[in-house]
This record gives C-alpha cells, sequence and structure tokens, in this order.
C-alpha cells in the first residue's frame, strides 16, 4: 500500500498494525488488518476482521455488513431519477450481531488477538472472493473531475438495520474502500517474439524485421528490452524506427469497447537509415513504462486508487474463464509495438508482442486457522532485486507474524489523512 506510513523500515516490528473506523455516532467500528487483498490466483486473501458495537444503542435491531464489487462508468452527479451509472458485479452480505452460532467459523490470528483485546461486544466477520471476481481498477480522470473517479472498486459497507434490505442510515453505518490486486504466476511464460516480411510489386527483393522482447513477465517500473534484427534485401531504405507500450482496456458492459493508450514511447533515427541490401542490422531498445509519464491522459487505467494515495499503472488482467470476461468490468492488457518507418510512398512495416505488466509476489501471510492449499509460501524479495522505490508505488503488504508481546496492536484511524489538511468523504476514507 502506497504512502500509509513514512516511519522508519523497523517500526513494523513494534506490533501489528489495524485500521479502523466509527460511524459517526461512534455506536459501531469496524477494524481490519489491511486494504490491500491481494489475488493470489488460486485463491485470494479473505476479507476479514472485527465489528465492535454497543449493545445498548442496539437493543433489538441488527449489525449488517457486506463487500461490494461495482463498475461505476458515469459521473455520481449524473445520478438522478434512479438511474445511477454503476453495474454491480459482486455482492456478498452476512449478519454479524447478533451472532449466528450455526454459522460460527474459526477465527483468523488477527480476529483473536482483536476480540481478545476489544472485549466481548468485538464480532468478527469474514468474506471469501470468488476465483472470478474483478480486480480493482480506476480510469484516471481529467484535472479538475471531482467525485468518485470511473472504474471497479470495492467497498466494505457495515450498517445497523432492522432487516438486511432495511435502508441504511449514514449516522449508524460505516463505509470502506479496499482494494483487490493481482500478480501473475511465478509459471514461466513463453519469450514474445514476432516477425513480419514486406515485399514490393515494382522491385525485387523485400525487407524481414524480426523483434523480441527479453522475458514475458515484467513488474511495475521495471525496464523492457526490445531485440530487433532487420534485413533489408531491397533496394528501399528504412528511415528510422518507432517503438511504444500501448495499454488494452476492454470495458465489458453491455457490449465491449476497447481502448487504446500509448504509456511509452520510443523514436530514434540512430542506425539509420538502413541502407538497400543491408542485412543484419541488430540493435536492443529499452522503454520504461509509467504512470509519472502519463498523468495528463483521461481514461487511462490504474490499479484501484484508495483517495489520495498514489498508484500504478493498472496491472494486466488475468483471466481465468474466458466465459465470466463480463464480470471482470475491464479487462487490461499491454503490447509492445514496434514499427520500422520506410518514408513517403511506402507502407510501415510493424509488429506487435503482447507481454504481462504485473507486481511482484508478496510473501505469503502466516498460517491462520482457515488454512489454503494449493500455493506455496514465498520469502520476501531481497533489496537487490527490488524495483526502485519511486515506481512501484503499490507496496503489497500481509498481515506479519509479531515477535515479543502479541497482543501489541496498533491502530490507526482509515480517515487520518484529514489531519493533513484532507477532507474525506465517508466512502473514500
Amino acid at each position: 500500500m502506497a504512502n500509509v506510513e513514512n516511519g522508519p523500515a523497523d517500526s513494523k516490528k513494534a506490533g501489528t498494525r489495524v485500521f479502523k473506523k466509527s460511524s459517526p455516532n461512534g455506536k459501531i467500528t469496524v477494524y481490519l488488518g489491511k486494504r490491500d487483498f491481494i489475488d493470489y490466483i488460486t485463491h485470494s486473501d479473505p476479507i476479514d476482521g472485527v465489528i465492535l458495537v454497543d449493545p445498548e444503542y442496539l437493543k433489538e435491531r441488527r449489525v449488517f455488513t457486506h463487500i461490494l464489487a461495482a463498475f461505476r462508468y458515469g459521473r455520481e452527479d449524473l445520478d438522478v431519477l434512479g438511474l445511477t451509472f454503476r453495474k454491480d458485479l459482486f455482492l456478498s452480505s452476512a449478519q454479524v450481531y447478533p451472532h449466528d452460532k450455526d454459522k460460527e467459523k474459526p477465527l483468523t490470528r488477527l480476529q483473536e488477538r482483536l476480540v481478545k483485546k476489544l472485549g466481548s461486544n468485538a464480532f468478527p466477520f469474514f468474506f471469501e472472493l470468488p476465483r472470478n471476481a474483478p480486480a480493482s481498477v480506476t480510469l484516471q480522470p481529467a484535472p479538475g473531475d471531482t467525485g468518485k473517479p470511473c472504474g471497479v472498486d470495492y467497498e466494505l459497507k457495515t450498517y445497523v438495520a432492522e432487516s438486511q434490505d432495511e435502508k441504511s442510515h449514514k449516522r449508524n453505518s460505516v463505509r470502506l474502500a479496499v482494494r483487490k490486486l493481482t500478480y501473475a504466476s511465478n509459471e514461466a511464460a513463453p519469450q514474445p517474439s514476432a516477425e513480419t516480411t514486406k515485399d514490393f510489386m515494382m522491385s525485387p527483393g523485400g525487407i524481414r524485421l524480426e523483434a523480441s522482447l527479453d522475458k514475458e513477465k515484467y513488474f511495475h517500473g521495471e525496464t523492457i528490452a526490445i531485440n530487433i534484427l532487420v534485413d533489408n534485401n531491397s533496394n528501399k531504405s528504412v528511415k528510422k524506427i518507432k517503438i511504444s507500450v500501448r495499454q488494452f482496456a476492454d470495458i465489458c458492459l453491455f457490449s465491449t469497447a476497447q481502448y487504446k493508450c500509448t504509456v511509452a514511447e520510443l523514436e530514434t533515427e540512430d542506425g539509420f537509415p538502413i541502407a538497400p541490401s543491408q542485412t543484419g542490422f541488430c540493435k536492443v531498445y529499452y522503454i520504461t513504462p509509467l504512470l509519472i509519464d502519463n498523468r495528463d491522459k483521461r481514461g487511462l487505467a490504474l490499479d484501484g486508487k484508495l483517495k489520495h494515495e498514489d498508484t500504478n499503472l493498472a496491472s494486466s488482467t488475468i483471466i481465468g474463464d474466458q466465459s465470466q470476461k463480463e464480470n471482470l468490468g475491464i479487462i487490461v492488457q499491454y503490447k509492445v509495438k514496434v514499427r520500422l518507418i520506410m518514408g513517403f510512398g511506402v507502407s510501415d512495416l510493424i509488429v506487435e508482442l503482447p507481454f504481462t505488466l504485473t507486481h511482484p509476489k508478496p510473501p505469503e501471510s502466516p498460517p491462520t486457522s482457515r488454512p489454503t492449499s494449493g500455493v506455496e509460501s514465498t520469502a520476501p524479495l531481497s533489496h537487490e532485486n527490488e524495483p526502485p522505490i519511486d515506481t512501484n508505488l503499490i507496496q503489497l503488504e500481509t498481515n506479519g507474524e509479531v515477535t515479543g508481546n502479541e497482543d501489541d496492536l496498533i491502530f490507526e484511524d482509515f480517515a487520518r489523512l484529514r489531519l493533513k489538511g484532507h477532507d474525506l468523504d465517508d466512502t473514500e476514507a
């Protein structure tokens, strides 16, 4: 998670950080161990936490909580006459209080510690996201746009009501924005490569272009190496080369529309022109796609953004089941486009190389009372292999085991940024 903590690195060893947020009237408080939940392909991090209630205030009423994934495709201020520009992609609800012992499940380690510390009025909740649940994706707004940006977002809502379908009131409800982020598996993928040839009707010979990437998977902030090989057996000259990284975002609503955006570009005449009958031209070009170079591009897909925190370009979407594509909301893919520019009157040679842009696999959380299977734990990356700190702006976190005093919990308000002069609204905190 980005920009959450600015203290020294060893400050995390002092205890386990827990986020909390209370309703405006202070009668219910939600506690969460993290705001980023990771999709490990075979399973996702559970969304688990504890809700502290005031039984005297509730009396005969109940406390419900739900997790909702929705795709907002229009501005909130355009929601009129009951028409909202959003599509619900996933919803799961549960009653937290009174506690239903028939549906009781084993507590996670974090829940055990929170219940022990908060007392008998603390009640756990637990949600498991399905494998086809969409990842959090934000479409970059234009400068000056206000309100929630378009994209896929997750909201955890807790409220007091007589029944689950009753309309909630702001004074006794809590709404929290959380993120679901993905990473690609560690399985090696074929090295992307492509080639094309061009023949000319009125002259002998042709031109052959071959391009390849050094690997298929790149982490945010990594530089992409493109190896170019050109054989010019024609009587034409190649003027220059243009290489670009393009993001493709498929918007899956009632019909599918695709948006393309160039996120990195390189154009050079170094080593050119390639003269007629010149063969064996070989060179490696380097290009780095970064969000910092694309702040002005409206509609660019980004990893889900929490208000006033930074993020990355959207990670590549991992599609497990092609029949469930429309449930993903936004599908993001990347390609390197190589163009040999021939000059006036001759069409260019073009090849495209698809690749995956993702996060490095975070360390697995320690074992809990709810065992998961099929995923091997991975040790944290060494500092030598980490990308530059100013490029991978989302720092994935897990709930690590704490040495020493296990009851040492550090509570941090969701609305912490208000102290810095930001005016957080209830849905974005």
